[in-house]
């Protein structure tokens, strides 16, 4: 974590954190000497429950992401995916997770996905397509490790304006 670290941008700049597959509350720890707050969210479909032992560590929900999230809009500004598209294969789309994602992280908010390679390239492949800009690192233990991580950064847009036609108007008194 503290290797890639820089690929967050300027410090002081992210400060709601969620953690989408809490483990054992790595991704919190690795942050508490920063100011930052993380929530911890353990799947409902996670082969063990480990909401007990993240507990001590700050806040903590359960979550199918399937479903969408019971929070306001824009209200992360770094999202934590570890494993999540491979836990819900086969149980919803991955469209609708990475829709959910969208909702809920802020404008230009950054995402860091670790997953399998392959399971990483369909993810970039669908938020290029929503204008995001992302980028495929390898794994701390070397490139010939399947997992990877793929940093993903939310821009800043807006709907260019309409295209109109100008027309002369006369105006008579």
């Amino acid at each position: 974590m503290r290797r890639n670290k820089a690929q967050l941008g300027q410090k002081g700049r992210h400060w709601n954190l969620l953690d989408m597959n809490g483990h054992l509350g790595g991704f919190a720890a690795a942050l508490i000497d920063d100011p930052v707050w993380v929530m911890s969210v353990v799947p409902t479909e996670a082969k063990l429950n480990t909401l007990g032992a993240i507990y001590e560590r700050g806040l903590i929900e359960y979550q199918n992401w399937c479903e969408s999230m019971s929070t306001y809009l824009r209200t992360y500004d770094v999202l934590h995916a570890d494993s999540v598209f491979s836990l819900y294969k086969g149980r919803c789309e991955m469209e609708d997770i990475l829709l959910e994602m969208d909702r809920i992280l802020g404008p230009e908010g950054t995402v860091i996905f670790r997953d399998d390679v392959d399971v990483l390239l369909e993810i970039k492949s669908i938020r290029d397509g929503m204008n995001w800009e992302s980028k495929i690192v390898d794994h701390e233990k070397g490139t010939l490790e399947r997992e990877k991580l793929l940093f993903a950064a939310k821009t800043y847009w807006t709907a260019s304006a309409p295209v109109s036609e100008k027309r002369e108007s006369k105006t008579t008194f």
